[in-house]
């Protein structure tokens, strides 16, 4: 697979962001789509064999499309300049979480992990129970040193310990997040060799594993909402 054609295409993307340019190099962005997909499936397998709760999946179910939902945002440049996918147990939703991906250059590709909806109260509140229950299995996935070596966990959070919670818990600082999620960057140069990418991402999603595990026990029974 060809990693640097990719972001090659971003590139002029980003340079050309209009309907007019997208339309005109449809064929560039077929190529590009194609390597990503292929990409994404050599990950489905290889996550495969350490987390089985990752099922064999067509890679094209898994990504987002370029096209930006500009109605409610100042920016109204047509396309997100970046190729995105996310590897969950139900595919590309975010819960169960999984294994995200996003490839957009300038240093501004990252893998990713957690819970980066925080718009699910009852994912919150289920997420915040399991950590009051369970938290010294938290603090130990946390305090890995491989873990500590590549993540902090990052996401939208309250000022203070919500009510209901007591302030003096040893996570408290944690049951302020409405949102757990990990990001990793990746310069351009490593995404670019597409056999040191595979083996960069394959490396930090498995660390990421214990912190998903955790996450997803604590949202067994939670049901997306219906649209």
């Amino acid at each position: 697979m060809n990693t640097q054609l990719i972001l090659n295409y971003l590139n002029k993307l980003s340079e050309n962001n209009n309907r007019e340019w997208y339309h005109a190099h449809k064929e560039e962005y077929k190529e590009a789509n194609a390597q990503f997909e292929a990409l994404v499936q050599e990950l489905i397998l290889r996550i495969g064999k350490f987390d089985s709760n990752i099922l064999p999946r067509e890679a094209k179910d898994l990504t987002f499309k370029l096209v930006r939902d500009t109605r409610f945002s100042h920016d109204k440049s047509p396309y997100h300049p970046a190729f995105r996918a996310h590897i969950g147990p139900e595919g590309k939703l975010p819960v169960p979480v999984g294994y995200y991906l996003m490839i957009k250059p300038g240093g501004q590709s990252f893998l990713g992990g957690g819970l980066f909806a925080d718009m699910f109260k009852d994912a919150t509140s289920m997420i915040r129970e399991h950590i009051v229950e369970n938290g010294e299995e938290w603090e130990k996935i946390l305090h890995a040193p491989d873990f500590q070596k590549a993540f902090t966990v990052q996401g939208t959070a309250l000022k203070n310990v919500p009510a209901g919670y007591d302030r003096e818990h040893p996570q408290a600082e944690y049951l302020k997040f409405k949102s757990w999620y990990l990001e990793y960057p990746l310069r351009d140069d490593i995404v670019a060799d597409d056999k040191l990418f595979l083996a960069e991402a394959v490396r930090l999603y498995q660390i990421m594993k214990p912190f998903h595990d955790f996450l997803n026990r604590a949202l067994e029974g939670f049901h997306m909402p219906t649209r």
